[in-house]
């Protein structure tokens, strides 16, 4: 792990991801600075990275897994420090030395219990820059509506700047309401819900105010406040420049993206509970992320004030309107460029220990379902489709019983299938991939999936691609299950008389579609 402390190595810059070359804006400075990034694994924070290293500065991030970084295209040119953000000593030494720190943590998903996470993990971080000395501390929240009560998610968010902007520190609050970009939860949510309903039957928060804000403006204004000056503390709301309804947005979506015209019929005693799940069905939003976003949307989130321009003046072209925000955000998603997508962070409470290599691991049980299968296909060709597996691409095995397990999850407030994959053959450490998130990845060699439906116990799924003494291909196929109390040892028992046909399916399948030389195979329609 490189020491919090010591200057990151001279790389040479990575180019901006959002095509805007750094400019000085009025009222800012441009000196280089160190940054620390916290939520580097989420969709913001992934994507500020490469943008303050294109504007020259120094950057660290915090990261309880940096296993899950060493793929992404930046990892060479940032310090890592390890610690978890609510771990007070591992924050103080990743704020030690740093000249501004930006705090984009939160903890939806997570269940009724974020908002008190939420305020625990804000108050370690101004305890940490106090005593780190840290001369400027940068955070991301969302508008807060006048004489209006706030939603338990913006609630959250209000209490966190107040934290923040109690810690002794210069503090700069930006108040966002829906950011629109490939990827983003909020834009998830809206995209397929108007792909996926001609005709919907929606709630009365469709007709609440919103002015979204572009991704591309979001990051110009984060990259900007590295150099604001030292006196300047207060919060500054950001939008771009539209404001509608949430009806409106999926009508204008629509247009934006050739479909027909979408007809909306609002129903008033569709209740925010109500409305989560039903989100959830349509769209790959879990309902444990989007109960707290629904709640939110009932709020107007306008801006109020853009005293911000009079340090980060808008762009000569101005800022992204909401057509242009959504056309490039599709345009990301059909040429496969998402670099971070609401799943790049972990599922809240899913415990990350390592993969159990002794049978008595624990003191406990482990089950392992392992299965070797020889191929007349070519390693190379053998692991482009064990890589492209997941997705569209499918698992190989019996569809509906993969569907029914994960509309099984989703009805019990898990991610369920519909994640999907960032892209269609690629994959990072770290990535989501369905109900699965990578965990190991040896190119051309190894992939280990963990499992993040909800099952009581611990559970991974490996592909091993192998070569033979008499210079074959072999893939060898390992399920491993650690369960948690007798329910575990019953949830195992209860499904392992299906184990011989998935699995065994399986493994058969991907070699078969290997051996036909398939990259983008379409999922067996029976084993």
């Amino acid at each position: 792990m490189a020491d919090p402390a010591a200057r990151p190595p001279a790389d040479p810059p990575v180019r901006s991801t959002t095509g805007t070359a750094p400019r000085t804006t009025t009222g800012t400075t441009t000196d280089p600075k160190t940054c620390l990034v916290t939520g580097a694994s989420g969709y913001i924070g992934g994507r500020l990275v490469p943008e303050l290293l294109a504007a020259g500065h120094r950057v660290r991030v915090l990261t309880r897994s940096p296993e899950k970084l060493r793929d992404h295209p930046w990892a060479g040119q940032v310090e890592i420090a390890r610690g978890d953000a609510g771990d007070a000593a591992a924050v103080t030494a990743a704020c030690t030395g740093a000249d501004v720190v930006y705090y984009l943590i939160h903890s939806l998903g997570s269940g009724a219990r974020f908002e008190e996470i939420d305020r625990r993990t804000a108050q370690v971080m101004a305890g940490a820059v106090r005593e780190a000395g840290v001369g400027r501390l940068v955070y991301l929240g969302g508008l807060e509506p006048d004489d209006e009560e706030l939603s338990p998610h913006l609630r959250s968010r209000a209490e966190v700047a107040a934290i923040l902007l109690g810690s002794g520190v210069p503090t700069v609050v930006l108040r966002a309401a829906v950011v629109l970009g490939s990827g983003s939860a909020s834009f998830e949510m809206l995209r397929h819900l108007a792909e996926r309903l001609p005709v919907m039957v929606t709630p009365r928060w469709v007709h609440s105010r919103i002015q979204p804000i572009a991704i591309r403006d979001v990051l110009r204004y984060l990259v900007a406040c590295a150099g604001l000056p030292a006196d300047v503390h207060r919060c500054f709301d950001i939008g771009g420049p539209d404001v509608m309804e949430y009806a409106q947005m999926m009508r204008r979506y629509a247009e934006v993206a050739d479909l027909p015209r979408r007809r909306i019929l609002p129903v008033p005693f569709f209740t925010p509970a109500l409305s989560s799940h039903w989100v959830g069905l349509i769209t790959p939003v879990p309902a444990s992320i989007a109960r707290p976003l629904v709640q939110s949307l009932r709020n107007t989130v306008v801006v109020t004030e853009r005293d911000i321009t009079r340090y980060v003046p808008d762009p000569p072209e101005g800022l992204l309107g909401f057509e242009d925000a959504v056309r490039l955000a599709i345009q990301r998603i059909q040429d496969h460029e998402v670099a971070t997508r609401w799943t790049s962070a972990s599922v809240p409470g899913v415990p990350s220990d390592p993969l159990p290599t002794d049978p008595d691991w624990s003191g406990g049980s482990l089950y392992l379902d392992e299965r070797t299968r020889e191929t007349e296909a070519s390693p190379e060709a053998l692991w482009r489709v064990v890589e492209g597996i997941g997705g569209e691409t499918g698992w190989y095995s019996f569809p509906l019983a993969w569907q029914v397990r994960g509309v099984l999850d989703r009805a019990v407030g898990g991610v369920g299938l519909r994640r999907g994959r960032r892209h269609p053959t690629d994959l990072y450490v770290g990535d989501a991939l369905d109900f699965w998130r990578v965990e190991e990845l040896e190119e051309g060699r190894l992939l280990r999936l963990r499992a993040e439906m909800r099952v009581p116990g611990l559970a991974w799924l490996e592909f091993h691609v192998e070569r033979t003494p008499g210079g074959g291909t072999q893939l060898r196929q390992k399920a491993t299950f650690h369960p948690r109390g007798l329910v575990g040892h019953a949830y195992w028992w209860s499904v392992a008389p299906f184990h011989g046909v998935v699995f065994g399916s399986m493994i058969r399948n991907i070699c078969r579609a290997a051996e036909r030389g398939e990259t983008y195979p379409a999922e067996p329609a029976a084993a």
